[in-house]
Formats: C-alpha cells, sequence, structure tokens
C-alpha cells in the first residue's frame, strides 16, 4: 500500500507526464475538458452530518482528488469538494478492470465525479463506496505537498486559488468576510437605511485625504480618477432628499502598502441625516458586535495574541484626554511653545508657528495612536485635519470627528458632517493652499458639491468603516492581504 504525496513530483517533468495522459485520454474519444455538466445529489458536508439516516443512500458527488492509497485490488482516496473532504473507496470488481486501471492513472488535482453508496469503514470512516466515477477536468499542475501546505507567503497571495485548495482554513476567513458584509447589510437594511451606487471613476478625487490613481477617457479626452471615497456623492444623496443611505464599495488608493495597507481596499459608508457622531458611535458598536456575533458567537476575541473585548458602550476620549493621558502633554492648559518645544524634543520635527490643532494631531497621532489597544473613539479632532467635519459649537478649533482604535489601527472615521456650504468653501480653499505647498494629499476644490450644499443639506452623521480591518481583527488575520481574495502584488519577474 502505498500513499501519494501532493506535489511530491519536479514541477516541469508532472506537467508533461500530464500532457502526456491528456493527450492519451483525447486520442482514446475520452477528452474530460468536453464535459458541461456532473449531476451531484450530496456533498460532503451533507453526507458527514446525515451518514447514519444515509448509510447505504446511493449518491453522486464530485470533487478534487487530493490524497489516494493504492491497494492492489481496491484504493481509498479523498475527494474534496466546496464543503470539506470525504472519503471514496474504489474496488476493481464494482467499477471494472478498465476503469480501475483508468483510476490508477489519475493525477493528484484531477477533478472527479464518483457516484456509489455511504458507508462507514472498519475505523468508521465515512466514505462512499464507488460504483462509477467520471473524469471531469485534468489537473495539469501538481499541487503543494500536503502534510505541510503551501507556506510561500509570496506564492500564496499571488495563486490565491492553489492556497484555497492547500489550505482548507485560509477559505473560512473569506467565507466570514461574507458573512459579515451581510451582517452589515442587514443591520443597516433593518435601521431603514438604502443602498445606493456612486461613480467609481470622478472628475476630482475627494472625500479623504489620498493621492489617487489616475487614468484617461479617450472619448472626452481628459484625466479621469479612481475614487479614493464615496463620501461627496452620498452625502449630495442626503441633499437630494434621502435620509439614510449607505455603499459598499471599492477605494483606490496610490499609497504604499503594509500588513494594513492595500491600493484597493473595501469600505461602508453611510450618511444619516438629523443626526450627530454621537449616533454613529452607536451604529459603530452595532455594527462590530452583530458582525463579531455572526461569524465567532462571542464577543470575547483575541486578536495576534492581544484579548480583545467589544462589549459596549466603547471607550470615549476626546483627543486632548488622549494626549494628556498617554503623554502627559495638556493641550487645555500648557503653553502651545513649550508643548511644540516637548514633541521635538521626542522626535517630530514641528516648526515653531506650527497651529495648536496641528500640534496636537501631530503628536497624537506620533506617541498615542499605538498605544490604543481599544475599542476606543477618539473624538474632538482639529479643524486642519478635518475638512469635511463640522465645528465643535463650544471649541471651533476642534469639529465633531471622531475615529476609532482596535489594537493601535484606525477602523473607521465619523463625523457630524459638515453642511455650512460659507465654511466649506472655506475649507477647500485651505486644502489647495495646502497642495500648493506640495501637500499631495489635499482635497480638490469642490465646485459642485459646495453648490449642492447651498441647496440645503440637514444636519447629517456620516460614518465610514474599513471592511477589510474589520475582517482582519474578527478572523484573527494578521495582514490585510489575508483577508483579501486577491491582494496586489509586485509583478513576478521569474
Amino acid at each position: 500500500m502505498a500513499e501519494e504525496i501532493i506535489g511530491s513530483e519536479n514541477i516541469s517533468e508532472a506537467k508533461q507526464v500530464r500532457m502526456q495522459k491528456l493527450a492519451g485520454l483525447v486520442a482514446a474519444g475520452n477528452d474530460p475538458f468536453t464535459e458541461v455538466k456532473y449531476d451531484r445529489t450530496a456533498n460532503s458536508a451533507v453526507i458527514k452530518a446525515n451518514a447514519d439516516a444515509m448509510d447505504g443512500t446511493e449518491v453522486s458527488i464530485a470533487g478534487r482528488l487530493v490524497s489516494r492509497r493504492i491497494m492492489g485490488k481496491a484504493s481509498f482516496a479523498h475527494l474534496l469538494d466546496g464543503e470539506g473532504k470525504i472519503q471514496i473507496y474504489v474496488r476493481r470488481d464494482d467499477v471494472g478492470e478498465n476503469e480501475y486501471m483508468a483510476f490508477k492513472q489519475l493525477d493528484i488535482g484531477d477533478i472527479i465525479g464518483v457516484s456509489g453508496k455511504v458507508f462507514r469503514t472498519q475505523t468508521g470512516e465515512i466514505s462512499v463506496h464507488a460504483d462509477g466515477y467520471k473524469l471531469l477536468a485534468k489537473s495539469l499542475l501538481p499541487l503543494p505537498e500536503k502534510f505541510h501546505g503551501l507556506q510561500d507567503t509570496d506564492l500564496r497571495y499571488r495563486q490565491r486559488y492553489v492556497d484555497l485548495i492547500a489550505n482548507p482554513e485560509v477559505k473560512e476567513v473569506f467565507i466570514k468576510r461574507s458573512k459579515i458584509i451581510s451582517t452589515i447589510r442587514k443591520v443597516l437594511d433593518d435601521k431603514g437605511f438604502i443602498e445606493v451606487e456612486t461613480p467609481v471613476l470622478n472628475t476630482l478625487a475627494g472625500g479623504a485625504n489620498a493621492r489617487p490613481f489616475v487614468t484617461h477617457h479617450n472619448t472626452l479626452d481628459i484625466d479621469m480618477y479612481m475614487r479614493i471615497a464615496t463620501e461627496l456623492h452620498l452625502k449630495r444623496c442626503i441633499v437630494g432628499g434621502f435620509e439614510k443611505v449607505y455603499e459598499i464599495g471599492r477605494q483606490f488608493r496610490n499609497e504604499g502598502m503594509d500588513t494594513k495597507h492595500n491600493p484597493e481596499f473595501t469600505t461602508i459608508e453611510l450618511y444619516q441625516a438629523y443626526v450627530d457622531y454621537h449616533e454613529m458611535m452607536r451604529i459603530t458598536e452595532e455594527l462590530y458586535t452583530a458582525a463579531a456575533m455572526a461569524v465567532n458567537g462571542s464577543l470575547d476575541l483575541t486578536y495576534q495574541g492581544q484579548e480583545l473585548h467589544l462589549q459596549t458602550p466603547w471607550e470615549r476620549l476626546t483627543m486632548v484626554e488622549a494626549v494628556k493621558k498617554y503623554t502627559g502633554m495638556d493641550f487645555d492648559h500648557d503653553d502651545l511653545a513649550g508643548l511644540i518645544a516637548r514633541g521635538n524634543a521626542m522626535g517630530l520635527d514641528m516648526p515653531a508657528d506650527t497651529s495648536w490643532g496641528n500640534a496636537l494631531y501631530n503628536i497624537f497621532d506620533a506617541f498615542v495612536e499605538e498605544k490604543l489597544t481599544g475599542p476606543v473613539f477618539i473624538t474632538d479632532y482639529p479643524v486642519e485635519v478635518s475638512p469635511l467635519a463640522k465645528r465643535k459649537p463650544s471649541d471651533p478649533r476642534l469639529t465633531e470627528r471622531f475615529e476609532f482604535f482596535i489594537c493601535a489601527s484606525e477602523g473607521g472615521n465619523a463625523f457630524s458632517e459638515l453642511n455650512d456650504p460659507l465654511d466649506q468653501r472655506k475649507r477647500f480653499e485651505a486644502q489647495m493652499a495646502a497642495k500648493a505647498q506640495g501637500d499631495e494629499e489635499a482635497q480638490p476644490y469642490d465646485e459642485d458639491f459646495c453648490t449642492a450644499l447651498e441647496y440645503g443639506m440637514p444636519p447629517t452623521g456620516g460614518l465610514g468603516i474599513g471592511i477589510d480591518r474589520m475582517v482582519m481583527f474578527l478572523t484573527d488575520s494578521r495582514s490585510i492581504r489575508d483577508v483579501l481574495l486577491f491582494p496586489t502584488m509586485k509583478p513576478d519577474k521569474k
């Protein structure tokens, strides 16, 4: 008895051998690629869940051959289908001598259909005793060695299709991702939100501070930009009379790549009329807790070895409070020049004329964010870094804005939305001035958006959550590439 090892052959030699086998099949009139369908009556999960009731029942299953043990006149093998693996038992006397010889010529990775009766082996393994099989697709390349899986992360991301075959647990992450997104939709739909779609291609890239991807429209002969956010179009919907809208979609930012960033990523942005950023905090908590329960059944999680508790209410700190808590710097009472000097002594390089708001944000960004294990809402951001948020009535230096942090990573951003068209124009002018001084991420002046605000937008709360990071937190995934089926990769020059 010999057990075959996935990927034990040299790849180029293995492909040549398999190509020869395919040629032989075609010459004999058995080209597997002419098959257009296979009628299945069960899958691995159904059979395993109902093994006792289905004992002796005739079934038709299909999947990928991932292991095989040849034992003279009989063989055991495992098929991998969309729900998992199941064993099959193939005996020469049941399928016929010629068919059995052909079965032994199959390769690991081939996709086959099998008909037979459900039974349990002497060791108790639920199996299908084959009375026939059919080759449905020929695998021309060997799979990774099954006992170790596919460990090369670069290859895993480049060839996700192989990763999914070799590492079944990877598939579970993407099943959970789907459940998270469907849960978000259900929560918002139940609240009366309407899902809408906004343009991916724009003549301006606004709604966030980021560098866009540039493309060209041949017919109009103009440059266009892949969207970096859905915010400004969704707020146009609020102006037009929608009171609760959201969009789940891809954003594109021409920025660096690391374990938390990919050039294209998915967000949920939502906007609700007549509420403020406090309501957005409540919705954030509800979305996260509903998603956590949907995929994990608990609000007590572990992320990369760190305990994470999502029970509500989450901690709330103003940015001033957070800076004081973690650095001792008091932006409510200390002298600004002294705060700038202290920040520079800690490694920053702020000019002496740095504004109060920019100094606050720079110190928070450099020394506080990394300490926020959370979940925690950081509220009341300076107006200088919040061009689309409404000012706080009690302190015009600040805005009604929050970001929430989990395990030292920002998970989302929300505002009491700026609806004053005159103030909005001044904010855009400040952004244009920053761009003129070299800030490539400053937002463009969106005249049409200002025109929309001039028609009147009600007080509105807005929220954006990064879906990819949410999936990372809820599936204990280290890198954003682990939760994107096909992450952006540098071209392989091999």
